[in-house]
């Protein structure tokens, strides 16, 4: 070795141990020394620990499902005195109310729809942000900015921001679930890690288009054609090919990302098929998730697969539903709008009750909602049976557990429900809550990538401090 060798060479090793030491102040050591999934310490002390978000892709209408709204009864069939409503692909027509009723549920009293009526029995347990607002009101662009604060860049989304931010609890699984994920509708950008380490990218579990999620299972995850050591040998030979690289070509982020994406499909192959098979949940279990009830089996499988995901260690499950358009009711909305609910009543419904009879619903956020509503105005006409036009300037999510309190409704549309007017809430605004749930203060959560910092609420966002228990 020379001289300038032995020089450079020291100068590397005194310059890695004063990154290491400057990760570690900033708590995160874990990605220096090659483990991005390990468990980080929070900002604060937080109130979830891991999140289940129940998307309903197309848009449900709050009007038929959330909504009291009297003068909308009274002037159904009078023209719509919107000023300047957004039209998307077709002329407002006439108001139209409800088909369905809208009660009070709960000591809360919050307005639930009789199409929803299990959902109503847990009424007490959730928290409805009726002030939802976006910009957006096409699908694929609303439904990027719904999980990644981004709708017209490719950014990371939510659950890739709470992986990179706090790591995994269990490293044999993936510290981000995607279970039946839309191939449309921003699609495989709804769970990319985007510019973050690829180790924080969403892993799909079956797609949307699935008739049977029970036979669901991880792709290329297992070779049963070949002996488990032996795959271990292939690993093994396939990380020292890739580690030869990286000391020839430096530092490569893709690289070791694929490196740990090895490591953890061959340690899930012991992990992941023990989660999957739900043999041993019980008869009322199934019951309770409408398991063995042709409209919610599929939905309620989803939902129990992420129970037991979280159960063990996934800090963040993301849950699908919503193939095939089935919340884009633009017609027949009598007759459509009752199949997309039946589907998805009794699951969600069980799911916030199991959460809670096993006592992880106060660390687990439940979050439901989709990428926009609908309008108070019928498209075109009200002959036949018709539907509601997307509507992005007021809508209702709802959440559960994780720290938020129960039993309240935040937020206010107007009169018709068309805009959000008090207490509004937008996206950046409740991506910002999430992470202060999880411990996380968004302003803080960056990551740097092509000479700026990034973070998943941009430059926006308020933590919704009201909703907080």
């Amino acid at each position: 070795m020379t001289r300038r060798e032995m020089l450079r060479n020291c100068a590397a090793g005194f310059g890695n141990l004063a990154l290491v030491s400057l990760l570690t102040e900033q708590g995160y050591a874990t990605d220096a020394i090659g483990q991005p999934l390990a468990p980080r310490m929070p900002h604060f002390a937080p109130k979830a620990k891991r999140i289940i978000f129940l998307f309903m892709f197309g848009g449900p209408s709050a009007h038929d499902l959330f909504l009291h709204k009297p003068l909308l009864e009274r002037d159904h069939g009078k023209p719509n005195p919107i000023p300047e409503p957004r039209i998307v692909f077709a002329r407002t027509g006439k108001l139209m109310k409800s088909p369905w009723k809208v009660k009070q549920h709960g000591q809360s009293g919050a307005w639930i729809g009789e199409l929803l009526p299990e959902i109503a029995s847990v009424a007490d347990d959730l928290c409805f942000l009726k002030g939802m607002h976006g910009t957006n009101p096409e699908h694929g662009a609303a439904a990027l900015i719904t999980h990644t604060g981004s709708n017209q860049f490719v950014r990371p989304c939510m659950g890739s921001w709470i992986s990179y931010g706090l790591g995994t609890e269990n490293q044999n699984l993936p510290s981000f679930i995607t279970i039946c994920p839309n191939i449309g509708g921003g699609a495989s950008q709804n769970y990319s890690s985007a510019f973050l380490p690829t180790a924080h990218h969403g892993t799909p579990l079956g797609t949307a288009q699935m008739d049977n999620v029970a036979e669901a299972q991880f792709a290329f995850l297992d070779n049963p054609k070949i002996s488990r050591s032996f795959q271990r040998q292939q690993l093994e030979l396939l990380q020292k090919w890739q580690r030869s690289q990286l000391e020839q070509a430096g530092p490569n982020q893709s690289l070791e990302g694929r490196i740990k994406s090895f490591e953890l499909a061959f340690r899930m192959q012991t992990e992941a098929p023990s989660v999957l098979d739900v043999s041993n949940e019980s008869q009322a279990t199934r019951k309770l998730y409408g398991l063995d009830d042709k409209p919610t089996s599929n939905f309620g499988m989803r939902c129990l697969l992420a129970r037991r995901f979280i159960e063990q260690g996934v800090r963040f499950v993301q849950v699908t539903h919503g193939e095939n358009n089935k919340w884009d009711h633009h017609e027949n909305l009598q007759r459509d709008l009752p199949i997309s609910c039946r589907e998805i009543d009794k699951p969600v419904a069980g799911l916030i009750k199991d959460l809670k009879a096993r006592g992880l619903l106060d660390e687990t956020l439940v979050l439901w909602g989709g990428e926009f509503g609908r309008t108070a105005a019928v498209e075109l006409d009200l002959s036949g049976d018709p539907g509601r036009d997307h509507n992005p300037n007021g809508y209702t999510m709802f959440l559960a557990g994780g720290g938020v309190t129960p039993g309240v409704s935040y937020g206010q549309t107007d009169e018709y429900g068309y805009y959000a007017v008090k207490d509004k809430v937008h996206i950046h605004d409740l991506h910002a809550t999430i992470l202060h749930l999880m411990g996380l203060d968004h302003q803080k959560l960056t990551y740097r990538y092509q000479g700026r910092d990034f973070r998943l609420t941009d430059v926006y966002g308020n933590v919704v401090h009201d909703i907080i228990a």
